[in-house]
C-alpha cells in the first residue's frame, strides 16, 4: 500500500479512535467537572506541546522533507505550550487564566491548521517516513490536541448549566 493511504487512513483513524476514547470516558468527566478544572486539564495536555521541537532536533526528521514544515510546526507548538503553561501558573488569577487559554487554544488551533495547510503543500502524506521518529506525532498526537482545542473553545462559549430551585432543595 503506497505511504500517502497509509498515512491518511493512521491519520484518519487516530481521529477516530480519540473521539470514541473521548466519548466513552473524557466526556463524561468534564460534564462533571467545573470549567476551570476543564480548561485546567485541557492545558495540562497541551502545555506538553513543547515536544513538537523534534521537528528541528538533527538526525529525527529526513533530509528529503522541506524544513520550512518542521520549523513552522515546532516553533507554533513552543508557543502554544508556553502560552498553556501559562494558563496553569496563572490559575488563582482568573483573569490572567483566562486570558492565557483563550491564547494558546487559538495560537494552537491556528498552528495545526496550517500545519495541516503546509502539509498539503509539501506532499506529507506521501514523504510520511521522512518524519522519521517523529511519525506519531501526527497521526496519534495531533487528533488529539485537535479535539482538545475544540472541546476547549466549547466549554469556552457554552453556558452553564442552571440549577432549579426544586434541584438544589432535593440535594
Amino acid at each position: 500500500m503506497p505511504p500517502e493511504i497509509l498515512f491518511n487512513i493512521q491519520l484518519v483513524l487516530g481521529y477516530v479512535a480519540w473521539l470514541l476514547c473521548f466519548g466513552a470516558y473524557i466526556l463524561p468527566r468534564f460534564r462533571s467537572m467545573g470549567p476551570v478544572a476543564v480548561q485546567r486539564a485541557i492545558a495540562t495536555l497541551h502545555s506538553f506541546r513543547f515536544f513538537g521541537l523534534v521537528f528541528i532536533l538533527p538526525g529525527v526528521i529526513g533530509s528529503h522533507l522541506p524544513a520550512s514544515f518542521g520549523t513552522f510546526a515546532a516553533y507554533w507548538d513552543l508557543a502554544t505550550g508556553v502560552l498553556a503553561m501559562l494558563a496553569l501558573l496563572t490559575i488563582r488569577r482568573k483573569p490572567l487564566f483566562w486570558l492565557f487559554v483563550v491564547a494558546y487554544n487559538l495560537v494552537g488551533i491556528v498552528d495545526l491548521v496550517l500545519d495541516y495547510v503546509h502539509a498539503v503543500k509539501v506532499g506529507l502524506p506521501a514523504l510520511a517516513g521522512q518524519l522519521g521518529a517523529a511519525y506519531a506525532i501526527p497521526v496519534l498526537y495531533v487528533p488529539l490536541l485537535m479535539i482538545t482545542h475544540v472541546v476547549a473553545f466549547y466549554w469556552l462559549v457554552r453556558r452553564e448549566p442552571q440549577v432549579l430551585a426544586t434541584d438544589a432543595i432535593a440535594t
